[in-house]
């Protein structure tokens, strides 16, 4: 483990870790609470974002990353495992990738679990401070991203536990349906001051309220 370079994406030290969103600013007008708004936006600031990359087929690399998350990897292309209890979820991003994410602090130490856990032919990257995640909650939710993007949002097409990655807003965003009327966003961060407005926007006309 010595031959990579591991580092902690959180360390206690003076420089304080700031979300992509930390310079952007409500512009529009929000609803007051979350009763009376069509679309709720909250940015899940901070958390660990790992990719994973291995073969499925590897019995080893299936047993070896569920003993490191606690939660299985997917059984087929696109789907999410997650324990919402613990905040850790793996999407199947492509047939060798996995994305992973973990509370804010705990990316370290699950990259170290998993390092110790597999062997043989795997990669694991740091990505924490490259992306966000948005939760985009409400009646009015799928209409937004139907407003934004191309992809089928029916239900009949995303159920829930379903992720994808796709053309948003003229930029990417990984989607992911978690409940009924619950969507994830994670999106890079040198497009998420833009993006974040571009929902704001968007959800306007509905009514949206911005937890902080």
């Amino acid at each position: 483990m010595s031959e990579f370079a591991i580092f902690n994406a959180h360390p206690t030290v003076a420089v304080q870790a700031e979300s992509p969103l930390a310079i952007s600013r409500t512009t529009v007008a929000t609803a007051a609470t979350p009763e009376g708004a069509g679309v709720c936006l909250r940015e899940r600031a901070l958390l660990g974002h790992l990719i994973l990359r291995g073969s499925f087929a590897d019995e080893a690399f299936r047993t070896g990353v569920e003993a490191a998350l606690g939660v299985p990897l997917p059984q087929s292309m696109g789907r999410v495992s997650r324990d919402a209890a613990r905040g850790v979820s793996v999407q199947w991003m492509s047939p060798d990738e996995w994305l992973v994410v973990v509370p804010p602090g705990e990316d370290y130490a699950v990259e170290l679990r998993l390092r110790q856990a597999l062997s043989g032919h795997y990669a694991v990257m740091q990505v924490s401070g490259a992306q966000t995640l948005l939760e985009l909650s409400g009646p009015a939710a799928r209409e937004v991203l139907m407003k934004s993007a191309g992809y089928d949002f029916h239900p009949r097409n995303f159920p829930v536990g379903k992720g994808i990655s796709t053309t948003f807003a003229k930029s990417t965003a990984v989607i992911r349906r978690v409940g009924e009327a619950e969507w994830e966003l994670i999106i890079r961060r040198s497009f998420a001051d833009y993006l974040y407005r571009w929902l704001l926007d968007a959800s306007e006309e509905f009514g949206i309220f911005v937890a902080r």
